[in-house]
């Protein structure tokens, strides 16, 4: 399965297999994920791309200033002819949902995802929908432009499974993009590219069972509660990573070593994913600023300090 959605997504995306690797991971544990990247280094259709490769329902928000929880959620508009109130659902009411610049919208506009990414519920007016077990967010933002944009607060941030930084490509894969599309100026239609559903929720639910049941040792358990715990430890950090940190690190470790083809955690997993799991969920001090550190130069400090198992 995994192999396949490789595959469909490539039709569309050049290059960006850790990126991939790293979305896979995510959609085997019911994870979301926040891409962040320069504008057109394709995360809008790098989502997309992915979506398109999975049999499920996909929704879209693009986020602006003047967007409204009602507009994400949905509310309920009276009938003149049923002489009841009827509930006009939102877009939020989808499976895989692309919040395209989130950090676009207000701070209540970002809250309206916070009960829907934790307990894939939405209530309005009082009532509970469910969202159903497949309901995944992918999120894009830009990290250079701060005019016109609301920092996403701490507890949205911890919803994400992973923040991924969205790198360039190579020089060789931008030589076979500028090569491809080239002869155009906007952004590619992606019906264009062929791309076919190779993955449905009944697909997904099996392999998800098969991960939640891989083995983890004690000994790897112990590795990631310490690194997550020296977050927390750490004299450039004012705010280290919380239990829920530790617990998606784990699970999504397990989903990495299925990804690679292993029924076992090797440590190597939980160093490949510490990045993208910790990178946003921790608050680097004043002086840490001032010094230039960053978020991604911590956490790998932590990792090398702290001992993994043989």
């Amino acid at each position: 399965m995994t192999e396949a959605i490789r595959s469909e997504v490539g039709k569309a995306v050049i290059g960006q297999d850790d990126v991939i690797d790293l979305m896979l991971t995510s959609l085997l544990v019911n994870g979301h994920i926040l891409l962040e990247g320069v504008p057109g280094t394709a995360k809008t259709l790098l989502a997309q791309s992915f979506a398109a490769s999975l049999s499920i329902k996909f929704g879209r928000i693009q986020f602006t200033p003047d967007l409204m929880p009602g507009d994400v959620l949905g509310t309920n508009l009276f009938n003149f002819q049923t002489n009841a109130f009827t509930l006009t659902k939102g877009p939020i009411f989808t499976e895989l949902l692309l919040g395209d610049e989130i950090n676009r919208a207000p701070p209540k506009t970002q809250a309206a995802l916070l009960q829907a990414m934790n307990e894939r519920i939405v209530t309005i007016d009082g009532h509970d929908y469910a969202l159903g077990d497949d309901f995944m967010v992918i999120a894009t933002q830009n990290p250079i432009e701060q005019q016109g944009t609301y920092p996403l607060p701490e507890a949205q941030l911890d919803r994400f499974l992973f923040k991924i930084v969205i790198p360039h490509p190579s020089r060789d894969e931008e030589r076979m993009i500028v090569r491809r599309h080239g002869h155009r100026s906007a952004m590619p239609r992606l019906e264009d590219f062929g791309l076919q559903a190779v993955a449905d929720s009944r697909t997904l639910a099996e392999v998800r069972d098969l991960v939640m049941r891989l083995h983890l040792s004690e000994e790897l358990l112990d590795y990631i509660v310490d690194v997550v715990r020296g977050t927390r430890e750490h004299a450039s950090l004012d705010v280290g990573a919380s239990t829920r940190a530790a617990n998606m690190l784990a699970s999504a470790a397990r989903a990495y070593a299925a990804l690679l083809g292993r029924d076992f955690v090797i440590p190597d997993d939980v160093k490949m994913l510490a990045l993208p799991v910790l990178r946003h969920r921790v608050i680097l001090s004043a002086s840490a600023e001032i010094e230039g550190l960053s978020a991604d130069r911590v956490v790998s400090e932590i990792l090398d300090r702290t001992a993994a198992p043989r």
